[in-house]
């Protein structure tokens, strides 16, 4: 097995108008693999100079590219996919060292990047516009889709190369420019687009990748007149921030923020098919999915049966270095992260809660470094109990049993978040009355997370604004501009 020690460990610097160019700082920033702490690679610090040279090269480089047919846009875009599945086992490798996340989950990261842009790419023949009757003899009114400019997107350390290839490829397909800055603890496969970019010849400026700290680098790209749209996942106070940003020239801005999914098991669920679910939804990805289950709500007459073989599946994932076929489950992220599955798991325990199971750092010498949390459930918990309002983000489950349909939709929507929740039911009347109750913009229904590529990924509440995939999230990459033809 491959450790992390063994590795390469590359210094990047920025991609900006086709170069890699060096930050005027002179400051560099090592990336920490979570599995043992050890540097993975070194990224440029860039500053408000280097976000202003990416913006002007983007803005320069998409007065050419908007002229160029939507169809050979997204050739180019399918060669630059197709490249980036060719570098599978490289950037997957890269993506576990960097994030922590299983292999085989890192490998299919890698292939739904390709995807995302792929599937933007289908969208080449379908900009539509619309010709309306005028109210005038002799006049047309003509709506035309047209790109925004230049974007910023600002993605998130959970699946870094994912987000990338989600806005990467209908903000150019659209006939867009993209400057892009990936989070500084998963940099750096991100990073390596921009080699690949440049391997199927995408236009120079087209694509520019800046890495730097976000209340600098970040803001100064938020804040340009240049910009005119940011797209952004990570979490709501960031997102808040960057709308405050944002609103001073007025760009537009699509966020996907925080979640704190209720499942909802009834009494007339398929036990079998909801315990897969929820455990995956819990647990996939060490808890560090948006849309992941954060509290799960169990009818009390099947509560017991339900637990018992809920638990038998918690209790035999191996955690364990992501590295590692026989590993079930990696690292968290940070330190940081770790402090919150600690806060969260002894406000439990003090508010009166049971750790069923869990509840700290695994034992062992492979554990002695890195960033790692035992799969933990928490019983005996009530709906005022903050494991409940707070979003954990980790591998940590809080269950409450309930009796009530009405009792159970209000708990569900007693959150300030609104992106996700799963229901499990066979009743069609109360999946209808839950589509109508439940307050959140993607409802899974029988099955776990994991929304598809012609979906919209939409959130309420403190959740975002905007949405992302499919039809309506293609459009987020356009304005629209009216023609009054007299003729």
């Amino acid at each position: 097995m491959q450790t992390i020690t063994e590795t390469e460990v590359k210094e990047y610097k920025l991609f900006i108008n086709g170069e890699w160019i060096e930050a005027s700082s002179g400051q560099t920033e090592d990336v920490i693999s979570p599995i043992d702490e050890a540097v993975v690679g070194k990224v440029q610090m860039g500053d408000e100079h280097e976000a202003n040279l990416a913006l002007e090269a983007a803005e320069n480089a998409q007065k050419a590219w908007k002229k160029v047919p939507a169809i050979e846009r997204a050739n180019l875009l399918r060669k630059f996919a197709a490249e980036i599945r060719a570098n599978k086992p490289y950037l997957s490798n890269l993506l576990t060292r960097e994030q922590g996340k299983l292999l085989s989950v890192a490998e299919m990261e890698v292939e739904v990047t390709a995807t995302f842009i792929e599937y933007a790419c289908d969208w080449a023949r379908h900009i539509e516009g619309d010709i309306i009757p005028s109210n005038n003899p002799k006049e047309q009114i003509w709506i035309q889709k047209i790109p925004r400019g230049v974007i910023v997107a600002i993605t998130a350390w959970n699946f870094p190369l994912a987000l990338a290839g989600r806005k990467i490829g209908p903000a150019l397909v659209a006939g867009n420019a993209i400057v892009v800055k990936p989070t500084q603890e998963t940099p750096l496969a991100t990073l390596e687009l921009g080699f690949l970019a440049e391997k199927v010849g995408i236009p120079a400026g087209l694509i520019n990748i800046v890495t730097g700290k976000g209340r600098v680098l970040g803001n100064a790209l938020v804040a340009s007149p240049i910009t005119k749209m940011v797209t952004m996942t990570g979490s709501t106070p960031a997102g808040q921030s960057i709308f405050k940003t944002a609103s001073e020239h007025l760009a537009h801005v699509q966020l996907e923020l925080g979640g704190k999914a209720p499942a909802i098991v009834f009494a007339d669920a398929d036990i079998d098919q909801a315990v897969d679910a929820c455990f995956h939804s819990r647990f996939d990805n060490c808890g560090q999915v948006c849309t992941c289950n954060e509290r799960m709500y169990v009818h009390e007459d099947i509560y017991e049966a339900f637990m018992e073989k809920f638990m038998e599946k918690v209790k035999n994932i191996k955690v364990g270095n992501p590295l590692d076929a026989a590993s079930t489950m990696g690292p968290k992220v940070n330190a940081s992260e770790i402090k919150n599955m600690e806060h969260l798991v002894a406000k439990s325990i003090e508010e009166g809660a049971t750790i069923a199971h869990g509840g700290g750092k695994p034992s062992g010498s492979e554990f002695e470094k890195g960033f790692w949390f035992e799969p933990t459930v928490i019983t005996d918990v009530t709906q005022d109990m903050t494991v409940v309002h707070e979003e954990a983000f980790g591998p940590i489950l809080p269950v409450l049993k309930f009796k009530e349909f009405d009792q159970v939709v209000e708990f569900a929507n007693d959150c300030e978040f609104g992106l996700a929740a799963m229901v499990f039911t066979q009743d069609i009347k109360t999946i209808m009355q839950l589509n109508e109750d439940l307050e959140f913009g993607e409802i899974y229904v029988n099955r776990g997370h994991g929304e598809q590529h012609q979906g919209f990924h939409n959130g309420y509440k403190l959740s975002g604004t905007g949405g992302e995939d499919g039809k309506y999230g293609f459009e987020q990459y356009m304005e629209k501009k009216t023609f009054y033809v007299k003729y």
